[in-house]
């Protein structure tokens, strides 16, 4: 899985061939200051701006680079300003002004590199709960080529509510792509406990409407939970595509779609809509009758049935959640998913590979919104590998 992590590029700028060099820009600071004064003579004296460079080193460098500098401003003051005649010179005060400077930029520095170490460590608990519910998918899993990426609207979060897996079994392949209404942790637990029986139900029921009923219920369960904690954060639901590729026939999918965007059909002939077996987000089952009272843990009534549309061989199957298509520039217009595909597509066939389709994606939502994300965004793009010939 792909994501843009916008604070990693944000010094690249300050590297050459791969090495820091934020040091030059105080270095230089601190020359140009000595050599302005140097240069204007006695009518002109700003030795005393030296202060500034230790302040600049604490912003852009490390503690041991800022306390070099903020010793090396004390040392150019006095070199500087003992070659000015007694009644020129700046004097002690100034000296304790760039001294006092030096020391408040040394802990500033250390304060910012405490700050940073505990973001770092926020950042890796972020990971590893993100590689916890993405968890990564091995190349060609389960005879499906596919391809994802993930992008944070809150780029130091990493992790939201969108959610997606693929889960072999004897039954065929099965693939799960959702988003969790709502933000923060609560978000992330629910994503968690879908994944978690999808993983065991798509695996053992031959049937796939009953996997979606196991997902219906453990919504109920899981919100009965948290309430029991007193976590309580209202109806909590989410809308999910629920895929599924039999062994038996290489030429259809079954879907049923928990009120998302339908899934597209990516192919040379164009961009279409896959038909699903339309129900309501999950959490919302017992509106239908699906589940006996809203909470039963089994079904009231048989399970619908799951529609098996016909998916071509060079068709890839592409499921975005809701950061596409509720993507809006800055005029307020919506990003047109669907035309943008079908132009790319059209222009070259090749781009309804999983991996490029993906690419194309999320470069259209990026260039569209500029890169300001207003909701977490999810693109998955599977479809099965060629066979191969004995």
């Amino acid at each position: 899985m792909e994501r843009i992590d916008r604070r990693k590029r944000q010094w690249e700028w300050f590297r050459v061939g791969g090495c820091d060099v934020a040091w030059l820009v105080p270095l230089l600071l601190l020359i140009g200051i000595a050599g302005v004064d140097l240069l204007t003579g006695e009518q002109f004296r700003i030795v005393s701006w030296i202060v500034l460079v230790p302040s600049i080193a604490a912003a852009l460098c490390g503690v041991g680079t800022t306390v070099v500098f903020a010793l090396l401003s004390l040392v150019t003051y006095v070199a500087v300003d003992t070659l000015y005649p007694n009644q020129y010179r700046a004097g002690n005060a100034d000296f304790v002004l760039v001294a006092l400077g030096g020391a408040l930029a040394v802990i500033a520095a250390e304060a910012r590199a405490r700050r940073e170490r505990r973001e770092g460590h926020m950042r890796d608990i972020a990971e590893t709960t993100r590689r916890t519910v993405l968890r990564p998918l091995p190349p060609g899993w389960a005879g499906l080529e596919h391809a994802g990426v993930y992008l944070a609207a809150d780029t130091d979060a990493r992790v939201g509510g969108d959610f997606y897996d693929i889960q072999p079994g004897p039954h065929g392949t099965r693939v799960l792509v959702g988003d969790v209404q709502g933000k923060g942790l609560g978000a992330v637990e629910t994503a968690a406990a879908l994944l978690g029986t999808f993983r065991e139900a798509a695996y053992h029921e031959p049937d796939l409407a009953t996997v979606a009923d196991r997902l219906e219920i453990r919504m109920y369960r899981h919100r009965g939970h948290t309430a029991a904690l007193g976590r309580y954060d209202g109806e909590r639901f989410a809308t999910a595509v629920l895929l599924s590729f039999p062994q038996r026939d290489g030429d259809t999918v079954e879907v049923i779609n928990f009120g998302h965007e339908s899934p597209l059909a990516v192919g040379p002939r164009g961009v279409r809509p896959l038909p699903g077996a339309e129900r309501l987000p999950i959490g919302f089952g017992h509106l239908t009758g699906d589940l006996a009272g809203g909470a039963a843990d089994t079904p009231a009534q048989a399970p619908a049935e799951a529609l098996v549309p016909e998916l071509h061989s060079d068709e890839t199957l592409l499921v975005v959640t809701d950061g596409v298509t509720e993507a809006r520039d800055r005029h307020g217009e919506f990003y047109t998913l669907v035309r943008e595909l079908d132009r790319a597509v059209s222009r070259d066939p090749g781009r309804a590979a999983p991996d490029r389709l993906v690419r194309t994606v999320r470069d259209g939502v990026l260039r569209h919104t500029r890169g300001r994300l207003a909701d977490d965004t999810t693109v998955f793009a599977v479809r099965r590998l060629p066979d191969v010939p004995d």
